[in-house]
C-alpha cells in the first residue's frame, strides 16, 4: 500500500473581479486531481484544499466539483468601479480605510482559522491578509498573481484625469457629479498601501503570471508610487519600467520577513523566490473544437442553424462583465436556457439623429439616477461595494429605441440606421407624397454619385461590420432578459442574449472577436483560444497595463476609443482586429485548437506540481 503525502493549503482570493476566481478555480482543480498520483517514491499525493473568498461560491464549482472546499469571507479590500472602466477613487480610499481600521480582528480571526484547519501553507490571489496570516503562525505561503493591490491602490494618486467622454458628456455629467475623479493625495495613501505591501512582504514564493506588472513588495524596482511608473503623456509605462520586468530576478528582491520569533520551534523560513509560469485558464470543452460542438453552443443561445457555419457567419462575443463562472450541466458545450425566440428584434424607430441622440442619452441616464444606492459600511466586515451596485443596470431593458445597455457598461447610442441590414434595415417607404420624391430624388443622387455616398456611409458609426456579422452579448441580468418579452425592448437585428451562466472559454473560441475590458479572465482565454480582443481601457487599474503587453506578444488586442463604444461605433475596429487575428486563427485547425486546450492542462498540472513540492519542502 502506498504511503500518503499529506498537505492541507489555504487559497485567499480576492473579490475584485472574476478573472482571480477563475485562474484560482483553474489551479485548485489542478491540484485536487494529483490526488492520488504519485509525488516521490513511494508517496502518492493527499491534498486538501480550502478557498478563502468573497467572491460567490458558485465562481469555484470547477474546483469544488473535484473536492475543494469553501469558506466565504471578506478577506480583502476592492477598487470601486462605478462603471466597467471607471473607478472611483475616493470611495475606493474610504473602502480601504474601513479594511484597515479592522485588520487587526481579521487578521487574528484568520491565524485562528488556519491552524484549526491545519493548513500547512497558504496560497493567495492576491489578498494580502492571507500572506500576513501565515508569516504569523509560521508557515509559508505563496502569491499567485500578475499584480498586487498595493500598486492599485497607490496608482489613485495618477494625475491622470478619467473624464467624461465628449460624445456623452452631457448624459455623463449627473455620474461624474456623483463619481468626481480627482487624485488623492500621496500623503493620504502612502501609510495605508505600506500596510498592504508589507502584508505581501511575508510571501515567500511568487508565482508570476503573464500579464505582470512590477510586484513592490518582492523587487526592488521600481519603487513605490506606481504613478511614477507610467508617462502620463502616453498612459503608459516609461522605458525604464519596460526595462525592470524583464531583468534577471537575482539581487533584486526583498528579503524575507521573518517568522515572529514568539513561535515555539520555528521551522526555517524559505527563501524568497520568483517563478514565471504560464497562463492559468479554464479548459475549453472537448467538443468545442468540433463544428457538431459549436453548433450546439449557438443552437443552446438560440442563434438560426442557418447562421452557425463560420465560412458564412463571424461571431462578436459582447463581455463587460457579469458572467456566472460555472460550466453548465448536459453537454457541458453550452448555455441552459436560449435566447428567446423573438431575438434579434428589429428596430421600430429607423431615423434616429445625432442631435437627438445625446438629448435622449441624457434623458435615460438622468431618470434612472434617483435609483442608485451605495451600500454603506454597517460593520467591519462590510467592505465590498461591487460595480452591480452602482449605475450598470441603470436600465431593466436591454436596448431602446436609441440605446444599446450591455450588462456592466454604459450606455450604447445606436448609430444610424445602415443599408445592408448588418444591425439595422433602413425604410423605404412613405405615405406621404412629398417623401416619396425626395426618396427617389435620393435613389438618383445614389445613382449619379455612388462613390461619394458610399465613403460618407462607411464614416457612420456601425456597430457590426456588414452583414455577415452577429453579437452574442454576455452577462444579461434576471431583468434584462425577461426585458426582451417587452414591446419597448429593441435589440438590434442580428444580436442575440447568452445566458449568464453560458460556459464562457467556449464562447471565446467560438467567437471571431471579443469585445469587453481589460480583465485577466478575458485576457487570458482569449490568447488561450487565439480570439483577436476589442477592448475598453480602464485608465485608472494599472494592472492593464500588463495585459495591454500579453495581448501585443501573445495575442491580438485592439484598443476601441471610449467615444467610439458609447457612440456604439464599433464596426472599424472589430474589422481590424478580425484581419489582424484571421492569420493566427487560419492556422488553427479543429485539432490543433484542441491541442491547445491539452497544452494549457498539461501547463496547469505543472504548476500544480511546482505548489505541491514547494509546500511539502517548507510546510
Amino acid at each position: 500500500m502506498e504511503r500518503q503525502l499529506s498537505l492541507v493549503l489555504a487559497y485567499y482570493c480576492s473579490g475584485h473581479g472574476y478573472g482571480h476566481a477563475t485562474r484560482v478555480s483553474a489551479l485548485v482543480r489542478q491540484i485536487l486531481l494529483l490526488n492520488g498520483h504519485t509525488a516521490a517514491k513511494g508517496f502518492c499525493w493527499s491534498v486538501r484544499v480550502h478557498i478563502v473568498s468573497s467572491a460567490p461560491k458558485h465562481i469555484f464549482r470547477e474546483a469544488i466539483d473535484v473536492g475543494a472546499q469553501y469558506r466565504n469571507a471578506n478577506i480583502d479590500p476592492v477598487i470601486v468601479q462605478p462603471l466597467a472602466y471607471r473607478v472611483d477613487r475616493e470611495r475606493s480610499v474610504v473602502v480601504l480605510k474601513a479594511f484597515l481600521e479592522a485588520k487587526a480582528q481579521i487578521l487574528a480571526h484568520e491565524m485562528c482559522w488556519l491552524k484549526n484547519v491545519g493548513a500547512d501553507c497558504v496560497l493567495s490571489d492576491a489578498a494580502f491578509i492571507g500572506c500576513l496570516a501565515a508569516n504569523q503562525i509560521g508557515i509559508p505561503s505563496i502569491l499567485v498573481t500578475n499584480f498586487t493591490f498595493d500598486s492599485v491602490y497607490s496608482y489613485l494618486t495618477s494625475a491622470i484625469i478619467d473624464s467624461p467622454t465628449e460624445e456623452s458628456h452631457e448624459s455623463h455629467h449627473q455620474l461624474h457629479a456623483l463619481v468626481p475623479d480627482k487624485p488623492v493625495p500621496e500623503e493620504v495613501l502612502r501609510p495605508l498601501v505600506e500596510q498592504i505591501c508589507t502584508g505581501y512582504r511575508c510571501a515567500d514564493l511568487l508565482l508570476r503570471l503573464p500579464g505582470y506588472i512590477p510586484i513592490p513588495s518582492f523587487f526592488l524596482r521600481p519603487p513605490l508610487p506606481s504613478s511614477n511608473w507610467v508617462d502620463p503623456l502616453t498612459n503608459r509605462f516609461r522605458d525604464d519600467v519596460f526595462a525592470s520586468l524583464t531583468q534577471s530576478f537575482h539581487d533584486q528582491l526583498h528579503p524575507s520577513i521573518p517568522y515572529p520569533s514568539s513561535i515555539l520551534s520555528p521551522k526555517p523560513k524559505p527563501p524568497r523566490q520568483v517563478i514565471p509560469i504560464p497562463l492559468l485558464v479554464r479548459p475549453r470543452s472537448h467538443s468545442i473544437s468540433t463544428h457538431t460542438g459549436r453548433s450546439t453552443l449557438l443552437s443552446s443561445i438560440g442563434i438560426p442553424h442557418y447562421l452557425h457555419d463560420p465560412s458564412k457567419t463571424k461571431i462578436l462575443v459582447v463581455s463587460f462583465g457579469g458572467q456566472v463562472f460555472r460550466r453548465p450541466n448536459g453537454s457541458k458545450s453550452g448555455s441552459t436556457s436560449p435566447t428567446p425566440a423573438h431575438s434579434p428584434r428589429q428596430s421600430k424607430d429607423l431615423s434616429i439623429q445625432q442631435g437627438t441622440v445625446g438629448r435622449e442619452h441624457s434623458k435615460l441616464l438622468a431618470s434612472k439616477l434617483d435609483s442608485l444606492r451605495f451600500p454603506r459600511i454597517a460593520s467591519p466586515f462590510n467592505f465590498h461595494v461591487h460595480e452591480r451596485e452602482y449605475a450598470l443596470s441603470v436600465s431593466d431593458s436591454l436596448a431602446t429605441a436609441s440605446h444599446l445597455w450591455i450588462p456592466g457598461a454604459p450606455p450604447v447610442s445606436k448609430p444610424v440606421p445602415m443599408r445592408d441590414g448588418a444591425g439595422f434595415t433602413t425604410s423605404t417607404s412613405s405615405d406621404d407624397d412629398t417623401d416619396d420624391e425626395v426618396y427617389f430624388d435620393a435613389e438618383e443622387e445614389i445613382r449619379d454619385d455612388d462613390q461619394e455616398l458610399e465613403e460618407q456611409f462607411d464614416a457612420l458609426p456601425r456597430l457590426l461590420p456588414d452583414s455577415t456579422w452577429i453579437a452574442i452579448v454576455c452577462g444579461v441580468s434576471k431583468d434584462q432578459w425577461n426585458s426582451t418579452d417587452t414591446p419597448d425592448n429593441d435589440l438590434p437585428g442580428g444580436f442575440y442574449i447568452a445566458p449568464r451562466d453560458v460556459y464562457m472559454p467556449d464562447l471565446t473560441a467560438t467567437g471571431d472577436v471579443l469585445l469587453g475590458k481589460l480583465g485577466y479572465g478575458t485576457v487570458a482565454e482569449c490568447v488561450d483560444s487565439c480570439t483577436p480582443f476589442v477592448y475598453v481601457s480602464r485608465p485608472l487599474f494599472i494592472e492593464e497595463h500588463g495585459l495591454r503587453h500579453l495581448l501585443a506578444t501573445d495575442g491580438v488586442g485592439i484598443e476601441l476609443e471610449r467615444e467610439k463604444y458609447e457612440a456604439g461605433d464599433w464596426a472599424g475596429a472589430v474589422s481590424e482586429a478580425y484581419a489582424l487575428g484571421k492569420e493566427k486563427r487560419d492556422k488553427l485547425s479543429m485539432g490543433s485548437r484542441q491541442q491547445g486546450t491539452i497544452d494549457s492542462e498539461t501547463a496547469g498540472v505543472k504548476v500544480a506540481q511546482t505548489v505541491l513540492e514547494w509546500a511539502n519542502k517548507w510546510r
